[in-house]
């Protein structure tokens, strides 16, 4: 009579992991691996050392609070600018309904300065930005 066994528990792996080396390292040098390991961002510390050993390289992305601060400050500009063009669209609708093309044309006037000076300082922050991702930016280096 034939057994049917069923097949259970783990897969086994193609490539085994058979073999295991052992380092010593002196105190300063362990907190040293444990320093590049932590900016490495990678969870196991065996892959960490392969990595070292292999020759793969690993990439350290810092994050300056700074910058990102930076960055949240030029996202709510974009904000007021949205908010700016919305009450524009609606002084020219009231503009238009309300008040007569003498009145409308002095104000339109004034406006159009003021929009003018916005661009102005809208160039000057552009030009300020990139001159911060030239100087401090990590792409730039």
């Amino acid at each position: 009579m034939k057994q049917n066994f069923k097949k259970a528990g783990r897969h086994p792996k193609i490539d085994p992991t058979a073999f295991r080396c052992s380092v010593n390292f002196s105190a300063s040098e362990q907190a040293l691996l444990l320093s590049m390991h932590d900016k490495s961002g990678i969870s196991s510390l065996s892959a960490f050392i392969k990595m070292q050993i292999f020759g793969k390289p690993f990439k350290v992305f810092v994050v300056d609070e700074n910058t990102r601060i930076f960055i949240d400050k030029l996202s709510a500009l974009n904000s007021h600018y949205r908010t700016v063009a919305i009450d524009y669209d609606l002084l020219l609708k009231t503009l238009r309904e309300n008040f007569t093309e003498k009145k409308a044309m002095a104000v339109l006037a004034k406006l159009e300065a003021h929009t003018i000076e916005l661009v102005k300082t809208n160039r000057e922050i552009v030009a300020l930005a990139k001159m911060f991702d030239e100087r401090w930016s990590l792409k730039s280096q």
